[in-house]
């Protein structure tokens, strides 16, 4: 007997429903049975087997358009089930594609507005950046002049407002330039002499390394060697003293020149040879540098300049305060004026000495050669923290013997300090598997490097700032309390110091990641222990 598409349609539904029970409940797979469908009402009614089917197509948790719904329909409808299927879900899917279509569109949307809103913020970043970098190139010579002007003589004092040379010869005169730029170039060539021995600089982008002179101390000795034969000959020492505004101008004015020639040459440097911050920003790369290691032939200009005319001329100048007051009787003795000098030579030859190491910093490694650290190498370095010899020079303080001991107890264990954590740390980082640092613990990290949380930098995590902070601290105290100018150099280093402990430790996480986060939980103090 032929079988009716109802009849064969209803077979297939009971087959199905027998498997799926079986599955649910664990049991054999039961025969399908047959049974005779009942003729429909009406040709657009749907059978029981065909709701039926359609809840056992729902437990096997099958797609609306690629299942095959079983659909009961009279024999004169002519439609089989599966082009019935494939109806509806040609049908879905044109429905679909405009909703599909929409979604995109819309995605579209975002990622155009988030991108344009990304540049937007970037530029107005960049523009407050520039403003505030812009104030902040201005506010640094005032800074430097109004200290000065300030803390001028006997008169040393925040409560009134300084007496300001009002001639043009007040600021420039031809003797200053020429005694700045003949000091100028003497460094230079003391730079270029072949002594001392040559090392590789920090890898550079493209794995290039600079290869850097390091005669530091040769240069030292042969400018105080200079300077007693000068001494000696009977130069006036005290012209430093009377020509001191008009060697600040000059200095400022030859910083700013050098800034701009720094800035021209940069606009032509490779990108491997850009620093880290350079933007394209006028004000920015002007300010902070756009290059990393500008050099003219063998002189790199950023190195030279962080060590060599300020910093030995920082020397100098205490020099020439100091021997000033020996050679007037009613100046002399003056033991705090002595101490100070004694121990801020000792700061510089230090920095001579192990010259090498400055080759790891932040100054060497990432920042550029613009106006901040050409105006602070030249102009910030020896004619502001000379502020507190100056004050001495012109008002001798008498303390007990030992009022003067403490005080140089307290700048010795400074020292103690910076040198030590700064010797840990570059002899760390030459090699970290030294027999000698076998008893310091360390946290690896994924760059390959290894972070110290024993010895000074279990202490804190910039032992070496600490150091500097108590040094400062202690060549202001001979100063006495009566004044607040003379400790404009420990509460500089200290904004200075917090600012970039700030900047090494958004870097380090940066770089560190997770190892910085043990790092931190290892070190918990970040400048000065138990209390910041």
């Amino acid at each position: 007997m032929p079988t009716t598409p109802g009849r064969k349609a209803t077979a297939t539904f009971r087959s199905t429903r027998s498997r799926s029970r079986s599955r649910g409940r664990g049991r054999s797979k039961s025969p399908a049975r047959t049974t005779k469908a009942k003729p429909s009402p009406s040709p657009t009614r749907r059978s029981r087997s065909t709701s039926r089917s359609r809840t056992a197509n729902s437990k096997k948790a099958v797609t609306t358009t690629k299942t095959t719904t079983t659909i009961v329909s009279s024999s004169n409808t002519g439609t089989t089930p599966q082009r019935h299927s494939a109806r509806i879900a040609a049908i879905q899917q044109v429905k679909c594609v405009p909703m599909i279509q929409e979604a995109e569109e819309h995605k579209k949307l975002i990622y155009v507005s988030t991108k344009t809103t990304t540049k937007e913020s970037d530029a107005d970043v960049l523009t407050h950046g520039s403003v505030i970098l812009f104030l902040t190139a201005v506010f640094l010579p005032v800074l430097v002049y109004g200290l000065n002007l300030m803390c001028k003589g006997k008169r040393c004092t925040l409560r009134a407002f300084p007496d300001c040379p009002n001639k043009l010869c007040d600021y420039f005169n031809l003797n200053s330039a020429l005694a700045f730029f003949g000091w100028y170039a003497f460094q230079v060539v003391l730079a270029l002499i072949p002594a001392g021995r040559v090392v590789d600089g920090q890898p550079l982008k493209g794995g290039r390394r600079l290869k850097y002179r390091l005669n530091g101390l040769f240069a030292l000795i042969v400018s105080l060697v200079a300077f007693g034969v000068g001494v000696y000959l009977k130069y006036p020492v005290n012209f430093v003293r009377q020509n001191w505004f008009q060697l600040i101008s000059t200095a400022l004015a030859f910083s700013f020149v050098q800034s701009v020639y720094l800035y021209l040459r940069a606009r032509k440097a490779t990108p491997g040879a850009l620093a880290p911050k350079a933007t394209g920003n006028v004000v920015s790369d002007f300010f902070l540098g756009r290059e990393l290691n500008p050099c003219i032939g063998s002189l790199d200009l950023k190195f030279f300049n962080e060590l060599r005319p300020g910093l030995i001329g920082w020397v100098i100048i205490n020099l020439c305060l100091l021997v000033e007051a020996y050679q007037t009787k009613d100046m002399w003795p003056n033991y705090p004026l002595a101490m100070v000098t004694f121990f801020q030579f000792l700061y510089v030859a230090d920095s001579l000495v192990f010259e090498e190491a400055i080759l790891t910093t932040t100054d060497i490694t990432r920042e550029g050669f613009g106006f901040m650290l050409c105006f602070g190498d030249l102009v910030l370095v020896p004619f502001t923290y000379t502020l507190v010899t100056r004050f001495l020079f012109f008002n001798p303080q008498q303390w007990p013997v030992g009022t003067l001991v403490a005080i140089g107890f307290l700048a010795l264990l400074g020292f103690l300090i910076f040198r030590g954590s700064n010797s840990q740390k570059n002899q760390f980082r030459r090699n970290p598997y030294d027999p000698a640092l076998a008893h310091l613990e360390s946290i690896p990290t994924s760059s390959g490097r290894r972070l110290l949380v024993s010895g000074w930098w279990g202490l804190c995590r910039h032992p070496n700032y600490l150091g500097d902070l108590l040094m400062a601290l202690a060549w202001s105290l001979p100063c006495g309390f009566a004044h607040g100018l003379p400790y404009y150099y420990p509460i500089w280093m200290l904004v200075q110091l917090v600012h970039r402990q700030y900047e090494d430790d958004q870097w380090c996480r940066k770089k560190y990641r997770a190892a910085w986060d043990r790092y931190c939980e290892r070190v918990k103090y970040r400048l000065v222990p138990y209390l910041y």
